[in-house]
């Protein structure tokens, strides 16, 4: 949920990153915050297993000036992507703005993006949350993966609401999609803030 600082102009929202175990979330942040200027981002935060796994969550903000007299500053997590793990993605969740779901192109995964995408639902709805309310979009990663999943599978699976979502081929390790995916859900979260803060 958005939080508004009047004192210091500032719109606070809340960016997480879904999706499977070693899918590539963590990987998405560590890119983005190379990316950016110091006087854009905070530290990035990482609480990891020996394998490298996220065990809780990656954080960081950036701020930007995009509403007229406010700064926006856009906080990320991920979830943590094991199974066991599932009331710590919940409590993560809890009051989202906006949600990327990062999915791993290759074929042995397909079954658990799948059932990462349900438990990110039944996370949202346990939140009061829904998909219907919450922007999303999301990023078919690995993309350059052998025999990677087709586009078409992906979309029917994961996609298949209407309308339906933007989404991104992406290859994490190398930057590729990572800045378009994080561009376009940041667009959707301050459009639907925008527009609820005019309706008040």
């Amino acid at each position: 949920m958005a939080y508004i600082n009047y004192a210091h102009r500032l719109v606070q929202l809340k960016i997480v990153y879904c999706g499977c175990g070693l899918c590539g979330k963590t990987t998405n942040l560590q890119v983005v915050h190379a990316s950016l200027r110091n006087t854009q981002k905070s530290e990035l935060v990482s609480l990891a297993t020996r394998e490298d796994r996220t065990l809780l969550f990656d954080f960081m903000s950036l701020e930007t000036k995009l509403l007229n007299g406010f700064s926006v500053r856009f906080q990320l997590y991920t979830v943590p992507g094991q199974s066991i793990y599932t009331s710590t993605r919940r409590l993560v969740l809890n009051g989202a703005d906006g949600v990327v779901f990062v999915a791993d192109s290759q074929p042995g995964r397909f079954q658990e993006n799948v059932s990462a995408f349900r438990d990110m639902e039944t996370n949202l709805v346990e939140n009061r949350l829904s998909l219907e309310q919450v922007p999303h979009v999301l990023q078919y990663n690995k993309r350059d993966m052998p025999n990677a999943v087709s586009l078409e599978y992906l979309e029917d699976a994961l996609n298949n609401r209407y309308p339906r979502v933007p989404a991104y081929q992406s290859v994490a390790t190398t930057g590729f999609g990572v800045m378009e995916t994080l561009n376009s859900i940041a667009g959707l979260v301050v459009q639907r803030f925008s527009t609820a803060a005019a309706s008040r």
